[in-house]
């Protein structure tokens, strides 16, 4: 039911992160992973650890918010290796500000990464999951739910990923696709260290409220991205399901 042999997945921002730790999980599952990410040093040295632990793994280096690149990844992925049958819309950023300090470019950059890569991405790989049906899984966040001062930006794009998943979920459903967003906690990756040194007593905040204890690891995410890749997950879509240790619950 779990078992992702003979399947094609492509993470992107899975050089690191929670990317990384979604892409060990179906790795580990059986799926050939493709980790597509700007920096193309970081994405080899992925693959190539995913590799070393027995995997099947490929790097292809896209900017996810170019149409262009974005069309030549998913050919390349296509040439390659022949088929793709699960996508991992992972690539994020933030620009922590409140909205009456921030510029329209920085406004403009996190939705591109956040969200209009996802459509980008979804709108390429339509073609390749019709054939055969299925899976999307798109990386939202707490911040789907939550609203924070310092996060208009990342709010939006990750509120608008719910959203979009609903959509496609409704629209693809005939062509045997099922499409669902992940909402992480409070993961421990570099982009939450930032934080946790720009906003004064974020780790306190934290721990106190998420009734876990701990801060979530990478690793974390690959059982849901297994369950949401796999065919156990035939009948879930546009779902939107918290991976944080209870916080949303609190």
């Amino acid at each position: 039911m779990f078992n992702l042999a003979g399947k094609v997945a492509l993470v992107t921002g899975g050089n690191g992160g929670i990317g990384l730790g979604m892409a060990r999980g179906l790795a580990r599952a059986g799926a050939v992973v493709v980790i597509a990410g700007r920096n193309a040093e970081k994405s080899r040295e992925a693959a190539h650890a995913l590799r070393a632990q027995g995997a099947r793994a490929d790097a292809i280096e896209a900017d996810v918010t170019d149409e262009g690149e974005v069309e030549r990844l998913f050919a390349q992925v296509g040439e390659r290796h022949g088929a793709l049958h699960i996508l991992v819309n992972n690539a994020g950023t933030t620009v922590r500000k409140p909205a009456h300090e921030m510029s329209l470019d920085e406004w403009r950059h996190v939705m591109d990464v956040n969200l209009t890569s996802a459509f980008l991405c979804c709108r390429s790989a339509h073609g390749w999951l019709r054939r055969q049906g299925g899976k999307v899984i798109n990386i939202g966040s707490m911040m789907s739910i939550f609203g924070a001062p310092y996060a208009p930006s990342y709010g939006a794009s990750k509120g608008g990923i719910v959203q979009f998943t609903r959509s496609i979920a409704t629209a693809w459903a005939a062509d045997g696709i099922q499409a669902n967003a992940v909402l992480p906690g409070w993961i421990d990756t570099d982009l939450t260290r930032g934080a946790r040194e720009q906003v004064a007593g974020l780790n306190e905040r934290v721990l106190a409220r998420t009734p876990a204890g701990r801060w979530g690891a990478p690793d974390d995410l690959a059982g849901i991205a297994v369950f949401l890749a796999s065919p156990a997950s035939d009948f879930v879509t546009g779902t939107a399901i918290p991976v944080d240790g209870g916080y949303s619950i609190t």
